[in-house]
C-alpha cells in the first residue's frame, strides 16, 4: 500500500512541456489569486449561448398571434410552448456528441466552434477558422482539420438564427429553433472548462460566473427580445414601415445577438486549453491533480488516495456513478421547473388582465427582466461565493428551493395590483426569483463537477445537458399548454385561472427539493 502511495505522489509531480493541461496546472500553482481575466472571458462566451435560448420569450406570444394559427386567443400559449421546446429537443440530440469531442480534442475547439458558428457566415468560414486556430498554439494539425470541417458544417447555425427572425409561419419558426438547438455546443463544455481554470478554493466562484452569465442571458435575452421586437411600432422615427424590420418585426433581436457573438469569438482567443493531451498518464495525472487540490482542505494523504480510487471506479462507466447521476436527475427536475416558469412568466405578463395577467407590452417585460438581471449579477458575483463557502453548495440549493415556493405562490395576487405599485412589486419578485433559481443551479454545478475526474468532465456535463434538454423541452410545451388551459377556467372553484399554473410550478419545485435529501442524492466524496 505504501509503494502505491509513493508511485501516485511521484506521478503527481510529472509535467509534460507540450501538454496544455499541464501548463494550466502549473499556472494555477504559480498564481494563487482569482483568475479574473479568464473568468471575464468565460462570462462573455457563456452569455452567447444563453441569449439564443430566451430572446424569443417576450415576443413569441405576438409572433404566434401574427401567424394566425391559433383559433382563439386562449390557444396562443399552447403553440408558443412548442416553439420554445423545439430548441431543447435539438440540443438533447447533440449534446453528448459535443461532450465526447471536448474530451477527445479539447475544450477550446468546441467553445470556438460553438461561438464562431453563431457569429459568421459561410464564405469566410474555412479561411478564418484555420487562421484563428493556427494562432492558438494548443492545437495540432488534426485539431485544425476538425475545426475547419465542423465550422463548415455549423455555418448553418447563423442561417437558422436569422431565418427564425424572418419566419413567416409557425412551422418555419418551429424548425429553425430545432436546428438552432442541434448546433448549440457551448453550455456543457464551458461548465467543465470553468471548473478547470481555477484552484479548488475558487471553484464555486468560477461556476458561479457560468451560472450567472447563463442567468443573465436568460434575462437579457428576453430584454433584447422585448425592446427590439416590433421596432416599427416602438420606434417609428428610426424604422420605416417599408424596411426589412417592418416586413419582419422579429428579425432585429436575432440580428443583435449575432453581432454580440462576434465579440464573443474575439474573447475566445485568450482562453487557454485545459485538457491534458498525453496518452494514458495524462489522464491519470489530471485525476491526481484534482485530488491534490482537494488535499489542501482535507486531512491526510490516505483520504486523497481513497478519493482517487473512487474516481477510478466510476471512470469506466459514468452511468454507474450515482453521485453524478443523482445530481443530474435533481438538476433535470429543477431545469424543467425553471424553463416552464420562463415560458409562463412572459405569457402571463403580456396576457390581458381579464385572464389574470398583467397586460404588459413586450417592452414592459423587457424592462422587468433587465432590472432583475442587474440584481442577479450583483448577488452572484458579490454574495454567492461567501454564502456557498459558509453553507456549502447543497444547503444553498435546498434553501433556494424552499424560499422559491412561497414566492411563486404570491405571483397570481400580484396581478391584482396596478400602477407604480405593480411595477415595484413585480420587479422585486423577479429579482428574488431569478437570484434563487441561479443560486440553486450553481450549487448543483459544483456537485456535478466534483463527482467526476477532469478527464471525464466534458462527457459528464454533456450527459447532464442532454438529460436537462429533454426535461426543458417539456417545460415550455407543458407550461404553455397549462397556461392556455388555466385561462379557460377563470371561474373554477379550485385554484382558478393562473393560480393553478403557479401551483403546478411549486409542485415540481417541491419534488426537486425532496430529491436533494438522502437516500436519493449522494454527495461526492463524503466520508462516514
Amino acid at each position: 500500500m505504501e509503494e502505491n502511495r509513493t508511485s501516485l505522489l511521484e506521478r503527481e509531480a510529472e509535467y509534460f512541456e507540450k501538454c496544455p493541461g499541464c501548463k494550466m496546472d502549473r499556472l494555477k500553482q504559480e498564481q494563487a489569486g482569482v483568475p479574473y481575466k479568464l473568468l471575464s472571458f468565460i462570462w462573455i462566451v457563456s452569455l452567447c449561448t444563453a441569449l439564443q435560448i430566451s430572446s424569443l420569450f417576450p415576443f413569441v406570444y405576438f409572433m404566434i398571434r401574427d401567424f394566425h394559427i391559433a383559433k382563439r386567443e386562449e390557444d396562443i400559449g399552447f403553440y408558443a410552448g412548442f416553439v420554445g421546446s423545439s430548441f431543447m429537443v435539438g440540443r438533447a440530440l447533440t449534446s453528448l456528441f459535443w461532450g465526447v469531442v471536448a474530451d477527445r480534442y479539447g475544450r477550446k475547439p468546441v467553445i470556438l466552434i460553438g461561438t464562431f458558428s453563431v457569429s459568421e457566415s459561410f464564405p469566410s468560414t474555412t479561411f478564418q477558422t484555420y487562421f484563428i486556430i493556427k494562432k492558438m498554439k494548443s492545437f495540432d494539425t488534426s485539431d485544425c482539420q476538425l475545426a475547419i470541417v465542423s465550422s463548415q458544417f455549423f455555418y448553418f447555425r447563423v442561417v437558422f438564427n436569422t431565418l427564425f427572425g424572418l419566419s413567416t409561419n409557425f412551422w418555419m419558426a418551429l424548425s429553425m429553433r430545432f436546428f438552432l438547438g442541434c448546433f448549440n455546443s457551448l453550455l456543457g463544455t464551458i461548465r467543465a472548462y470553468a471548473s478547470e481554470v481555477c484552484r479548488e478554493e475558487y471553484q464555486a466562484l468560477a461556476l458561479s460566473v457560468v451560472s450567472t452569465s447563463r442567468g443573465i442571458g436568460l434575462i437579457i435575452g428576453p430584454a433584447i427580445g422585448g425592446f427590439f421586437a416590433q421596432p416599427v411600432e416602438k420606434y417609428p422615427n428610426l424604422f420605416a414601415e417599408s424596411s426589412i424590420f417592418g416586413r419582419f418585426p422579429y428579425f432585429l433581436p436575432c440580428l443583435i445577438i449575432s453581432v454580440y457573438a462576434v465579440g464573443s469569438l474575439v474573447a475566445c482567443k485568450w482562453l487557454p486549453e485545459t485538457l491534458h493531451k498525453h496518452a494514458e498518464k495524462g489522464n491519470e495525472r489530471a485525476d491526481l491533480h484534482d485530488i491534490s487540490e482537494h488535499s489542501s482542505n482535507d486531512s491526510g494523504q490516505k483520504d486523497n488516495i481513497l478519493e482517487l480510487e473512487d474516481k477510478q471506479i466510476h471512470k469506466s462507466n459514468l452511468l454507474k456513478n450515482w453521485p453524478l447521476m443523482s445530481t443530474i436527475i435533481v438538476y433535470c427536475i429543477f431545469s424543467l421547473q425553471e424553463m416552464a416558469y420562463s415560458e409562463v412568466f412572459s405569457l402571463w405578463a403580456v396576457s390581458d388582465k381579464k385572464y389574470g395577467g398583467l397586460s404588459f407590452s413586450s417592452q414592459d417585460v423587457g424592462e422587468v427582466l433587465a432590472i432583475s438581471g442587474f440584481g442577479l449579477l450583483l448577488f452572484q458575483l458579490l454574495l454567492y461565493p461567501p454564502v456557498e463557502r459558509r453553507l456549502g453548495p447543497l444547503m444553498v440549493t435546498r434553501l433556494s428551493a424552499v424560499i422559491s415556493i412561497p414566492l411563486l405562490s404570491c405571483f397570481p395576487y400580484i396581478a391584482m395590483l396596478s400602477g407604480v405599485v405593480l411595477h415595484l412589486v413585480i420587479n422585486c419578485a423577479a429579482i428574488l426569483r431569478n437570484t434563487l433559481s441561479v443560486s440553486l443551479v450553481t450549487g448543483l454545478f459544483i456537485l456535478l463537477n466534483n463527482a467526476v475526474p477532469q478527464s471525464q468532465r466534458g462527457a459528464a456535463n454533456a450527459i447532464s445537458i442532454t438529460a436537462m434538454s429533454v426535461f426543458k423541452a417539456f417545460g415550455p410545451a407543458g407550461g404553455g399548454a397549462l397556461f392556455s388551459w388555466a385561462q379557460k377556467r377563470q371561474v373554477a372553484s379550485f385554484l382558478p385561472g393562473d393560480q393553478m399554473v403557479f401551483f403546478a410550478l411549486n409542485v415540481v419545485q417541491f419534488i426537486g427539493l425532496l430529491l436533494t435529501f438522502k437516500p436519493f442524492l449522494a454527495e461526492p466524496y463524503q466520508r462516514g
